[in-house]
């Protein structure tokens, strides 16, 4: 525990960037400020060029800072959605890297593990994605770790899922420098109910059931597990059976009973979901999303894509790309 020295941290915000991680992490600390009746925490705002940011929410936030002004730094957390870039690349990746050299921790929150993976910053760590995310990441980045956990800590490295895992990151970060009562009493004052720590996997929705993945039988969740590995190579439905120990009229009873769906609607919906992914936060085509998630062409993982969602995948991406812009063209390309 460190009480003497004050933290600065730095939060650079992307256009689009989800408002609740910022909130998530800081609100924490501030509460941890006032506990303890000093400023154990600082942070600033900061944009690629000091520009006014308009979160996906659309509330517009002015930075303190210009990527520029970063020297004063202990720690610079990248927010934003998965598509977000800097408007001058080479200029402001190699800011970050520079900072990385002198010894600045750097760290993601939800979308921001995808403009610092292409920075080059990511590829000796274990990044933490966002469920939502995680189809994606592996498409663009097949060659960095990933983990389903809700936070990873890596030498200099701190990436955090999502708005809830950032609050609990916030609560690690007041537990090393202020101990556990004081992180403890933050938790409190927000009603925060179960700390997570490293090491805790992210709890992701059940599909048409009020479930999540660990509230599960092990049966079905072992299924699930096995379906969720093998979304490009699929597996048969009876296989996964046989290897879990049950029969296949086992499985379907507890599939329908749990989820609501059969084994092989729920294997297909994880499958559209992991498309669905690549349509919204990538430029492949529907070819390549298709052979992705173990289709030979694109004509069957399109009429699926239509029953799950209830749109071509074509549309679902224009649709989205109404509300993001990058450079007068939409992103991704169509």
């Amino acid at each position: 525990m460190n009480t003497g020295k004050k933290i600065k941290l730095g939060f650079l915000i992307f256009p689009g960037f989800p408002m609740a991680c910022l909130t998530s992490m800081i609100e924490p600390l501030r509460a941890a400020n006032e506990i303890v009746g000093h400023t154990a925490f600082d942070w600033a705002l900061i944009s690629e060029t000091g520009a006014r940011v308009e979160a996906s929410a659309r509330v517009s936030f002015d930075p303190d800072l210009a990527l520029d002004d970063l020297e004063t730094l202990d720690q610079l957390f990248l927010l934003s959605g998965p598509t977000s870039r800097f408007e001058n690349p080479t200029s402001s990746e190699g800011k970050l890297r520079k900072s990385a050299r002198h010894g600045m921790t750097l760290g993601a929150v939800s979308g921001g593990v995808f403009p610092l993976a292409r920075a080059g910053l990511l590829s000796d760590c274990t990044t933490s994605v966002h469920w939502c995310y995680a189809a994606a990441f592996d498409a663009e980045f097949p060659d960095l770790a990933a983990t389903d956990e809700v936070m990873s800590f890596s030498d200099r490295r701190i990436t955090a899922s999502g708005a809830a895992a950032a609050f609990d990151l916030s609560l690690h970060l007041i537990e090393e420098t202020l101990g556990a009562g004081v992180a403890t009493e933050v938790a409190c004052w927000f009603q925060h109910p179960l700390v997570r720590r490293q090491g805790v996997a992210q709890r992701v929705p059940t599909m048409n059931a009020a479930s999540t993945d660990d509230m599960l039988p092990v049966a079905v969740r072992d299924a699930v597990d096995m379906f969720a590995s093998h979304i490009e190579d699929p597996v048969n439905v009876a296989d996964v059976a046989n290897a879990i120990g049950v029969s296949g009229r086992q499985l379907e009873r507890m599939f329908k009973k749990t989820t609501g769906k059969s084994p092989l609607h729920y294997y297909r919906a994880l499958r559209m979901k992991a498309a669905r992914q690549l349509v919204l936060y990538s430029n492949d085509t529907m070819t390549e999303i298709a052979l992705a998630v173990g289709y030979a062409s694109s004509t069957t993982m399109i009429a699926n894509y239509e029953e799950v969602f209830g749109l071509h995948p074509a549309e679902d991406r224009r649709k989205i790309n109404m509300f993001r812009v990058q450079d007068n063209g939409p992103i991704p390309a169509a």
